[in-house]
């Protein structure tokens, strides 16, 4: 009997282990790698730098996929992201492009993928991805960039894509926050991610997906604006602002990340060289040594 309990005692013992090191392990973001998620609009120099030092400089072996964009466009061959990056001193970069998940799902159309250390996802409508590449070994050998410690970029339908909730999915029109196609790829989980929301007036667009989904967090993101995400922690990088989406804030169980005032609006926002917790869902108040210059959060009725 003594025997019997000590042994039950170390299984108990173990699987709790187990269970503690998961939660551990667990994030919100991607375990290796890095995610480049912007807003649309001009993306700007020191957006596309951090990408291309996260990809590996010169080195880097990058994907473009195209494939959110208009056919008119894709048809005529030329790649303005591709031309870019060799611009930029990149000399591997590929266009990989399809509409049937049959051709996304065979060896030959993934293997660019599997030499890749960086993918970068233009705009457009992002359903067009997620009809292309959920549920394919495209998708599998995205992801394994990750795994790999590779970056995913993306721009506007390149960023909202990232997220694990698909918004503005609707293959009616971009006005429909939750429509026909309301899966991304999950590369960062429980999240909704939008673009474009100051230049194009989105910013309270967020609030009421939210409140619908409790469990996500709402990032929203205007142009020429980025975050870096890596692991449980993102930091904004260019011209504009970031804004977080929390339930908490929202009901006004919580007081503004700046603890001056109790919240008076539904969302906060970041600027340059802001850090966030994704897990805490809290803004990071320590400044980073690359960047000790941040701003302060602003209130969205301020």
């Amino acid at each position: 009997m003594k025997r019997l309990l000590v042994a039950v005692f170390s299984l108990l013992l173990i699987a709790g282990t187990s269970m503690a090191q998961q939660t551990k392990d667990a994030v919100v973001g991607p375990q290796k790698g890095a995610l480049v998620i912007v807003g649309g609009g001009k993306v700007g120099p020191e957006i596309w730098a951090r990408f291309v030092e996260l990809a590996g400089g010169p080195n880097a072996n990058i994907v473009v996929i195209p494939t959110a964009g208009e056919d008119s466009a894709l048809a005529t061959g030329k790649s303005f992201e591709k031309e870019l990056l060799q611009d930029l001193g990149v000399a591997n970069v590929t266009v990989l492009h399809t509409r049937d998940p049959k051709v996304a799902n065979t060896e030959s159309f993934v293997a660019p993928l599997k030499k890749a250390t960086a993918i970068w996802f233009p705009g457009g409508r992002q359903w067009k991805i997620a009809d292309a590449y959920l549920h394919t070994l495209a998708e599998k050998e995205i992801k394994a960039v990750l795994t790999r410690g590779g970056v995913i970029g993306g721009t506007s339908a390149g960023a909202t894509i990232q997220g694990s909730f698909l918004l503005r999915g609707d293959t009616k029109g971009n006005g429909i926050l939750e429509g026909d196609h309301v899966q991304g790829l999950d590369l960062i989980h429980k999240v909704a991610i939008d673009q474009h929301i100051l230049r194009r007036n989105r910013q309270f667009d967020l609030t009421g997906v939210i409140k619908a989904h409790p469990e996500l967090l709402g990032i929203g993101i205007d142009e020429s604006t980025a975050i870096v995400v890596q692991k449980d922690t993102f930091e904004v990088f260019g011209n504009s602002y970031v804004a977080i989406y929390d339930i908490a804030h929202i009901n006004g169980k919580e007081k503004s990340p700046t603890g001056e005032y109790n919240t008076d609006g539904p969302f906060y926002f970041l600027g340059r060289g802001q850090r966030f917790d994704l897990q805490q869902r809290r803004v990071i108040t320590t400044s980073p040594v690359r960047q000790p210059s941040v701003n302060t959060p602003r209130l969205s009725n301020n």
